[in-house]
């Protein structure tokens, strides 16, 4: 097998010194202007878009801090049904253990079945998924009415 000597076709000759540099830019400043010019425009959209973040940001946190602020009051007003919450979510948490426990299992003895078969997965998926999905949501109820200081830590002295 000979290899020839000859440039491959997909190769070409590239040209990178200055003189045909300038040559392409028709006049070299012309270009540089609007070189300049396209990072002038950058730079200020880039500017606008951190100053749309900044406000977005301030939104959400403002939100956040409403949202935590109604919270406090109503486990300041409701001290004894917050206490209650923290122990219900504690007692659920244990009950979504055991579900969990359940559902791991029947995936793991089923898994193959899941595969193979539609009828199997969707009852399956039916069975669970809005048990799952309707206790996660209670749970996150629950734990977002208890969590707080004062009531982990027992009733507010008055």
């Amino acid at each position: 097998m000979a290899q020839d000597s000859q440039p491959s076709p997909f190769f070409t000759h590239i040209d990178v010194s200055t003189q045909s540099s300038m040559d392409s830019n028709q006049g070299g400043s012309e270009g540089l202007v609007q070189v300049s010019s396209l990072l002038h425009q950058l730079v200020a959209t880039q500017t606008r878009q951190n100053e749309l973040l900044e406000e977005l940001i301030q939104q959400t946190t403002a939100a956040q801090k409403q949202r935590a602020n109604e919270l406090g009051q109503w486990k300041d007003s409701n001290p004894h049904l917050a206490r209650r919450c923290r122990a219900a979510a504690e007692a659920l948490s244990h009950v979504q253990t055991d579900f969990l426990e359940k559902l791991t299992d029947e995936i793991t003895d089923n898994a193959e079945d899941f595969v193979e078969g539609d009828f199997l997965m969707n009852e399956f998926v039916d069975r669970y998924g809005p048990r799952l999905a309707h206790l996660n949501g209670v749970l996150q109820v629950l734990s977002q009415l208890s969590s707080s200081s004062n009531v982990a830590t027992g009733p507010p002295s008055h």
